[in-house]
């Protein structure tokens, strides 16, 4: 396939899933294998971080009113009724610390499944069934938007988020909506949440990657010095632009739905998909 096609199909992909709890990891992952991408390769290894940074730069420049108001009333809040660890900044943070710590001690673990497919087809399926089952069982929220979160949510939904990065495939949106409806968020409230939370984590991570590829510790293969070329430039630019577009639409539109509908349809969508990556691996379809 044309590079130039296949960047914005990628991108597609990415600003597709990143948000959905469906799994931005395992879609690429399968895309890759699909059309036979090295993931050896120094520009497509940059390239699958560089379109993740366009989907998180999406969702900044979508809430960057609602960012700028939870500054401008810090700490206190809109209502005046909020602390340092209760403001909605703060639970945010807290909930990243969380995830965070782990997820660095468990580098080596989270490394060797990355690239998994039979774990992320595994995650796919166990995550649709959990999710449907959350779904369909916590029903009668008692926190009914994303300021009105408390500080034993945000760490709860904090430590459910690692699942995500140590089973890829598990999804960190699926992992945190979810964590959040159990604790007595609506559906609404879980998804902003999320959505919040996922603005320093993924900053973070897609940092952490870019820095460990570009620099990486003995025994590991970097891709600098990388030799860009003009036509390397616009595959790049092409894929972080389509990526940053399609999340945005996706972010407007999801919250949409989410009013008005639940998140079962995703939900049997990922046992769909678990079970055909697993049946294509069981065939030789898809490699490992």
């Amino acid at each position: 396939m044309n590079d130039y096609l296949l960047s914005i199909l990628l991108g597609i992909i990415e600003g597709l899933t990143e948000f959905l709890p469906v799994s931005s990891t395992a879609h690429l992952r399968i895309a890759e294998a699909l059309f036979q991408i090295d993931l050896g390769n120094g520009f497509w290894k940059m390239y699958s971080i560089v379109i993740q940074l366009g989907a998180i730069l999406a969702l900044t420049a979508f809430f960057w009113r609602r960012i700028l108001n939870f500054l401008h009333t810090f700490p206190r809040g809109e209502r005046g009724d909020r602390t340092l660890f209760t403001h909605p900044l703060s639970l945010v943070m807290i909930a990243f610390v969380v995830t965070a710590i782990p997820a660095f001690l468990l580098t080596k673990l989270i490394g060797k499944n990355l690239e998994n497919l039979h774990v992320m087809a595994w995650a796919l399926l166990i995550g649709g069934i959990v999710m449907w089952l959350v779904d369909s069982l916590f029903v009668r929220p008692s926190v009914h938007h994303m300021e009105e979160t408390n500080l034993p949510t945000a760490i709860w939904i904090g430590a459910v988020q690692v699942l995500s990065a140590v089973f890829p495939g598990t999804s960190r949106s699926m992992c945190t909506i979810a964590a959040g409806q159990v604790a007595g968020m609506s559906r609404e409230a879980a998804l902003e949440f999320s959505f919040f939370l996922s603005i320093p984590t993924m900053f973070v991570a897609t940092g952490y990657d870019l820095l460990k590829t570009l620099k990486p510790h003995p025994g590991t293969e970097a891709i600098a010095p990388l030799a860009m070329t003009p036509h390397l430039w616009i595959v790049l630019g092409l894929g972080f632009l389509t990526s940053f577009v399609v999340a945005l639409v996706v972010v407007a539109w999801f919250l949409h739905w989410v009013r008005r509908h639940g998140f079962t349809p995703f939900a049997i969508y990922r046992i769909v998909l678990g079970l055909g990556l697993l049946a294509a691996l069981a065939s030789g379809m898809l490699g490992r």
